[in-house]
């Protein structure tokens, strides 16, 4: 068996976003993706789900960590909550704020998100690079970019967790090309992944989405998935947009990739559980057939109902 064929003999494995169940407390949330069947979450820091700025972070996180093992879900820490920082300002202030102040609070809550994945053992910490202010010139707003991702990559680097940064639409840092340009500017430092969100793919990049998946894959550290349509951001639910599932997903189980692919549908928050229902198991009807490989066994993990 060659070392491609046992990349695509590995399942997939997926997970849900908890921003995409804001009005559950996150014991409920992460119950319910277990009993749902899912292999873990994206777990968002937020207000509602372990508050990254409320007091005592470190016992609530030890907390966590022991329900995601009873639970038998793996976790990826997300930092894309709305308020959490600035009730006023939506994904405010960002790694590109004009004012250092509220830079340093923006790589506060990603240092503090690194500890919290430590934590965890989550696979990976996500992040985004936010929009680029009004008046900022580019060249400007990549030096800022570059020098606020620095101690959070030395911070991710001592932890042992990837910093997985992803091309938000709208952002600086929109496209896997930009990607790569941050990459090359920093000096490509093992720290930093990305982060894949396939409905991006379809919605602004040049390539259709599996063959972006193919072209992310060395540097692939999480995953999210919906649907979408192009040119139009708009995460949707699987059935309701225009992207071929089944090539994306042989794609990506083709690359090895052993990360959570976590369903993202924050906007559908209002009718979580359902969303959550529905979804895994279109993904497992569009998935590609998969076993594990000789000798790695196929029982779910202690504590985890099927």
């Amino acid at each position: 068996m060659t070392a491609s064929d046992q990349h695509m003999s590995r399942p997939l494995r997926f997970g849900y976003g908890t921003n995409g169940l804001a009005d559950l407390r996150l014991d409920d949330a992460l119950a319910l993706l277990a009993d749902l069947g899912y292999d873990g979450a994206g777990l968002t820091l937020d207000h509602m789900h372990l508050d990254p700025l409320a007091p005592d972070l470190t016992v609530r996180t030890a907390r966590v960590a022991r329900r995601l093992v009873a639970l038998g879900l793996s976790v990826t820490v997300e930092t894309g909550a709305r308020y959490v920082l600035d009730p006023r300002r939506k994904h405010g202030p960002s790694l590109l704020d004009a004012d250092p102040d509220d830079r340093a609070r923006r790589v506060d809550l990603l240092l503090r998100a690194v500890r919290v994945a430590a934590d965890l053992g989550a696979h990976a910490v996500h992040c985004f690079s936010g929009i680029t202010p009004a008046g900022m010139d580019t060249g400007t707003a990549w030096k800022l970019l570059s020098e606020a991702l620095t101690p959070v990559l030395d911070a991710a680097t001592e932890a042992g967790v990837p910093l997985a940064v992803e091309p938000e639409p709208g952002h600086l840092l929109a496209t896997l090309a930009d990607f790569h340009h941050l990459r090359e500017a920093l000096g490509s430092p093992d720290a930093l992944g990305l982060t894949l969100d396939i409905g991006h793919c379809q919605c602004l990049e040049p390539l259709p989405p599996a063959d972006c998946v193919r072209a992310a894959a060395p540097w692939l550290r999480h995953v999210q998935i919906e649907d979408m349509r192009r040119g139009v951001h708009d995460h949707l639910p699987f059935g309701d947009g225009e992207i071929d599932f089944p090539p994306v997903l042989e794609a990506l189980a083709a690359t090895g990739y052993q990360g959570l692919t976590v369903v993202e549908l924050p906007r559908h928050s209002h009718a979580g559980p359902h969303f959550a229902q529905q979804s895994l198991p279109f993904l497992r009807h569009a998935a590609p057939p998969s076993v594990p490989p000789p000798g790695e066994s196929t029982a779910a993990p202690e504590g985890r109902t099927q």
